[in-house]
């Protein structure tokens, strides 16, 4: 009798790559350059975790508990080099909505769910599909998250007097208004000295810890001059941080039936973004994250952080960058940014308790900002109507309603318009059949087999085969990651695409980008009305790009340039 058992390949899916890289030889020099990554990393975290945490409705302490127990098996458990893991701004309209309704206990079951939920989806290998949730859904979301965590920092960046404020954005706006008579000076000029300090030395000093140096700077300045300001001793004073597990709440089936569509949304959010971070790091190093270990970690960092009391957490794109331009070996250095945050919750608590609330609304304004991709928004606002359509209402709904129905009707209106579109195609081609047959070699309309020409040496072709929409734009990156060493000249014979959505738009944009960096010349070959008419609109095809009728016409051209 057999039994079914992973196979060697399969079980190297769910291998950390901590151990990928201590097999490599992990040597004295390796680990210097971890701990030098680690404690930048850390250094950007403290103030960063802290501020989420406020935001999200919970204290400042929570948001380190986070970084140090999430942000350790992220790194530890991962299936990513450079991942940074810790709270970030995706979650806190869904944190601070859960805290408002359910209470904070609600919020630890929820978290403990969530976790559950990314374990199962890693196992049960969903990481390979997450990754494909439309640009203009994820987009939608993302800047309608800015817009709220903007507003919520206008009470603590004018000091205004208003009590407790209404979670809903359209509750809000009438109250702050309200409450402008309030407004006080020197909570203002603190607040607007650490927006400048932090937007100057982005502009001048990229690499110096702008978040830090503000937070430790307005902290002496208001204790100075004693400046009557809000701070974190002040709205939160007696507060003493530990690691005591909270008390048991109330699990009854009613309350996870309740709680079951937050912690879907924060599974949702989690498994996206720690994704999307890990798509990023892979793109600044060339390396390649193994998604499905990747959400198993952080289903088991959610699980562990809810156990201490902590918030949801997740990869984050920012710190994950810094840890890579920092010069991290691999994930040490974020083990060891964890370990620093927690000697400063240890050691250095009491001096966090001078921070005052107006810095840590600067510093959000400027993560709200670096959100809302305005250059991306603004990109996508010139795709087909359907995207544009998917793109507000993910938006709108997030903003105006709730995080989770916008994901909810963004990603079904996306899967309706795929339909659509995909019903468009057979229209458009009806001659050309989803399922190709067999050809004769002289068979008219025929595309002629790639590996029957012969290109010139420093020249690539890549074909793409039908509709290209969300579901398969992921792919032509790859396509660059395979060849190696780049290319004089990239040839992207599209023919046969009838379709193209604003995600395969924006994908073969990021592959001319890639071509440019490495001085690779991009010739595109027989365009088709409707992805030539797309492609123009949305500011694809500029100069950069040489346009041919037909591969052959592409190769001939290929070889003046290799000869240039």
């Amino acid at each position: 009798m057999s039994m079914d058992r992973p196979t060697p390949a399969s079980q190297g899916l769910f291998v950390p790559k901590l151990l990928t890289v201590l097999r490599e030889g992990y040597t004295p020099s390796k680990f210097s350059a971890d701990l030098i990554a680690g404690l930048t990393v850390a250094i950007v975290a403290l103030p960063l975790s802290m501020a989420l945490a406020i935001a999200s409705g919970a204290t400042p302490d929570k948001g380190l508990l986070t970084a140090i127990v999430a942000g350790f098996l992220i790194s530890a458990l991962g299936g990513s080099r450079f991942q940074i893991g810790g709270p970030t701004g995706a979650f806190v309209v869904v944190v601070f909505n859960i805290i408002e309704t359910q209470g904070y206990d609600g919020l630890v079951i929820a978290t403990f769910m969530a976790g559950l939920m990314l374990m199962v989806a890693g196992w049960a290998r969903l990481g390979t599909y997450i990754k494909y949730v439309p640009q203009p859904v994820v987009t939608g979301f993302t800047a309608g998250i800015a817009v709220i965590i903007a507003t919520s920092q206008i009470k603590d960046f004018l000091g205004l007097t208003t009590g407790e404020l209404p979670g809903a954005f359209f509750d809000k706006i009438p109250v702050l208004f309200e409450a402008l008579p309030t407004l006080s000076p020197a909570t203002l000029a603190v607040a607007l000295g650490s927006l400048v300090f932090i937007l100057a030395l982005r502009r001048y000093r990229p690499t110096w810890p702008g978040f830090l140096f503000v937070a430790v700077l307005a902290s002496v300045l208001v204790w100075a001059f004693a400046l009557p300001t809000e701070t974190i001793g002040t709205r939160f004073a007696g507060l003493h941080p530990s690691f005591a597990m909270p008390s048991l709440p109330d699990v009854s089936l009613h309350r996870l039936g309740t709680l079951l569509p937050s912690a879907f949304t924060i599974a949702f959010l989690g498994g996206v973004e720690s994704l999307l971070s890990a798509m990023v790091a892979d793109s600044m190093t060339g390396r390649r994250h193994r998604s499905n270990c990747e959400l198993v970690a952080q289903g088991a960092a959610n699980c562990a952080s809810a156990l201490v009391g902590g918030l949801p957490a997740t990869g984050a794109i920012a710190r994950t960058a810094t840890n890579i331009r920092a010069g991290a070996i691999g994930p040490v250095s974020g083990m060891i940014h964890a370990a620093a945050v927690l000697v400063f919750l240890l050691v250095a608590w009491p001096l966090a308790t001078f921070i005052p609330l107006a810095a840590l609304a600067a510093i959000l304004f400027v993560v709200a900002w670096n959100m809302s991709e305005i250059d991306k928004f603004a990109h996508l606002m010139k795709a087909p109507i359907g995207d544009r359509l998917v793109l507000l209402a993910t938006f709108g709904l997030t903003v105006a309603v709730d995080l989770t129905v916008a994901i909810e009707v963004g990603v079904v209106l996306a899967a309706v318009l795929f339909m659509h579109r995909m019903s468009e195609a057979v229209e458009v081609q009806a001659h050309m059949k989803l399922l190709e047959e067999d050809q004769a070699d002289n068979a008219p309309h025929a595309v002629p087999p790639m590996e029957e020409r012969e290109l010139p040496p420093g020249v690539v072709a890549s074909l793409i085969n039908g509709p290209f929409f969300f579901g398969v734009a992921m792919r032509l990156g790859e396509t660059m990651d395979r060849i190696g060493t780049p290319p004089k000249v990239f040839i992207l014979r599209m023919r046969a695409v009838p379709l193209i959505d604003g995600t395969g738009a924006s994908a073969i944009q990021t592959l001319i980008d890639r071509c440019a960096k490495h001085g690779t010349k991009v010739i595109v070959t027989a365009l088709q009305p409707q992805p030539e008419q797309v492609l123009t609109q949305m500011g694809v095809l500029d100069s950069a790009v040489i346009r041919v009728a037909n591969f052959d016409e592409a190769i001939v051209k290929a070889r003046e340039i290799v000869a240039g």
